[in-house]
């Protein structure tokens, strides 16, 4: 039981990057889509003990590219500082994870800005 809460710890502290890298690996070798791939690793940041203090850290999840996917991915790409291949890929695989563990002004800054370039944000 050790093991897999050290598993769980490992997952929920993951990078966007790290994330990425791990959907394509899902994908590639054992046929598991990145989308689902990274919802469940997004998936258990949210729940638990934590879920009854008041949220101090929040994660910016893009839910999807919409109308200006080319706007998106250059925004991802600034806000990240990913490579124009790894942002591309974060887009491509909505919903994804842009940033993880920001305050709720960051957040909130982030989602607005992502928002008027046409994407579709939600905060966790």
């Amino acid at each position: 039981m050790a093991d897999l809460k050290d598993f769980a710890e490992q997952l929920v502290n993951l990078t966007v990057k790290e994330v990425n890298e791990l959907a394509t690996i899902l994908k590639d070798e054992y046929g598991i889509e990145p989308a689902a791939a990274a919802v469940a690793v997004a998936g258990p940041a949210a729940g638990g003990e934590e879920a009854a203090e008041e949220q101090t850290e929040f994660d910016v999840i893009l839910k999807a590219a919409g109308g200006s996917k080319l706007a998106v991915v250059k925004l991802v790409k600034e806000l990240t500082g990913l490579g124009l291949k790894d942002a591309k890929g974060i887009v491509d695989s909505a919903p994804a994870p842009i940033k993880e563990g920001v305050s709720k002004d960051e957040a909130e800054g982030l989602k607005k800005s992502l928002e008027e370039a046409g994407a579709e944000v939600e905060l966790k």
